[in-house]
């Protein structure tokens, strides 16, 4: 059996409609050089040229599947033929009968299995003709229920044995009146909170000023203001890095941008850092204007 730890070489096999098209994408995203529906014959030719280094190929990963004609008759003497002569992995995707009916549906098309009868039947004459196939495999993978961005996490952490990257969190405080900072995906509005601009002794100052946060913290709606504010965002984040997004943008608005968004943009990310889960970065996009 191949080490867990040499991911180098991949095969990426299983159910038609299991989301080998999406894994085979995700690998190009962690650096593979990917190859789709390779005559099985033809691998160890590949195989011969990858350990020569006649290919100036680091990773490689290639998908073969059931399109292929020979595929059943030829994968299985292919595969324990090149395991002889390098690690190689071999990665199973599978998902419930009525995971698969169901994207068949919906993109409409045939099984391949079975063109012109129902898609169930095509589903499970193939399930029945892989279990061999299966049987080999160091990774089998059930993708019933996930989206992209899940499966690609999966991927991640069962075959690579990589950790999912930390959420990266950018604060932003802004003014109204300068327009609403492009690519928000959440955006806080302060201007209900008392405005230190009408204040003669702090107009002039920001919200990096003690004298300028004193005054926003120790307002009345300030505190339960913030409460509700951290509960929501700490709500959202995992909720974010669960579909797959690893960078999160933050907007917090006043209409200057220079008091009371600088604030509140300083006590949350206070607050995120404090829970360290995520990466934070603060930014003052209107401090200074």
């Amino acid at each position: 059996m191949p080490s867990a730890k040499d991911n180098r070489f991949l095969i990426v096999t299983g159910l038609s409609g299991s989301g080998k098209t999406v894994v085979s994408r995700a690998l190009e995203d962690f650096g593979y050089y990917c190859m789709d529906n390779l005559p099985a014959k033809l691998i160890t030719d590949f195989v011969d040229l990858w350990l020569k280094k006649s290919v100036e190929i680091e990773r490689a990963a290639m998908v073969v599947d059931i399109r292929e004609p020979r595929f059943l008759a030829d994968f299985p003497a292919v595969f324990r033929e090149i395991r002889k002569r390098t690690p190689v992995r071999l990665v199973f995707l599978e998902a419930s009968d009525e995971a698969l009916a169901k994207r068949f549906n919906e993109t409409r098309r045939p099984h391949p299995l079975a063109p012109r009868r129902p898609i169930l039947e095509g589903v499970r004459l193939e399930r029945q003709r892989l279990l061999g196939i299966r049987g080999l495999a160091d990774e089998v993978l059930d993708t019933s229920g996930l989206n992209i961005y899940q499966l690609k996490d999966l991927v991640a952490e069962r075959v690579l044995r990589r950790r999912r990257p930390r959420t990266q969190v950018a604060v932003t405080s802004f003014g109204y009146k300068h327009g609403l900072p492009l690519e928000s995906d959440l955006v806080f509005d302060t201007r209900l909170l008392p405005n230190p601009f009408y204040v003669d002794q702090l107009r002039k100052r920001t919200g990096k000023s003690p004298s300028v946060r004193r005054h926003v913290l120790g307002s009345p709606g300030t505190k339960p203001f913030l409460q509700r504010l951290f509960r929501l965002v700490d709500f959202s984040l995992p909720r974010f890095a669960r579909e797959g997004k690893t960078t999160v943008a933050i907007a917090v608005g006043c209409t200057g941008g220079r008091h009371r968004s600088v604030v509140i943009a300083e006590e949350l990310g206070r607050h995120l850092k404090a829970g360290g889960a995520c990466g934070v970065r603060i930014y003052h996009r209107d401090l200074y204007k």
